[in-house]
């Protein structure tokens, strides 16, 4: 089952300043990926499973229509 980012975060007890701080990222950034106004990168979304615990196929990314 495929979760959201922000979801994958709360289970994994972190707030997005936490995120923001271990991935070096702006806090604005992850508030971004979470309303899916962007989207994270392959190796930034490596780095997402590793700190969420989770497979990237765990992950719920729209698909971005063309």
């Amino acid at each position: 089952m495929q979760m959201h980012i922000k979801a994958l975060r709360v289970n994994a007890g972190l707030t997005q300043d936490q995120v923001s701080a271990k991935m070096h990222v702006a806090k604005s950034t992850i508030v971004s990926w979470e309303a899916e106004k962007t989207f994270p990168t392959v190796p930034q979304l490596a780095e997402l499973c590793a700190l969420y615990g989770c497979k990237m196929d765990d992950i719920f990314i729209p698909e971005m229509l063309t």
